[in-house]
């Protein structure tokens, strides 16, 4: 069987996690423009990974990027 395609745009925006676990995390959305007004800590949490908690938006992920991270 051939190998499946990554949907590039969602294997840009999640990562794995090292390790066992191999927990699916995402950016928070919001950061590419507008930070000139918002505080320093605002713009500093919007480096942070956070983990995917909806159990469908987990779905969605593994099968359109089925190697994501993958080694």
């Amino acid at each position: 069987m051939p190998k499946m395609k990554t949907h590039q745009a969602t294997a840009k925006r999640f990562r794995r996690t090292k390790g066992g676990k191999g927990k699916l995390m995402r950016m928070k959305q919001g950061k590419s423009h507008l930070r000139r007004k918002k505080s320093k800590r605002a713009r500093a949490k919007f480096d942070e990974m956070l983990p995917v908690e909806n159990a469908g938006t987990r779905k969605r992920v593994e099968r359109l990027a089925p190697y994501l991270n993958e080694k």
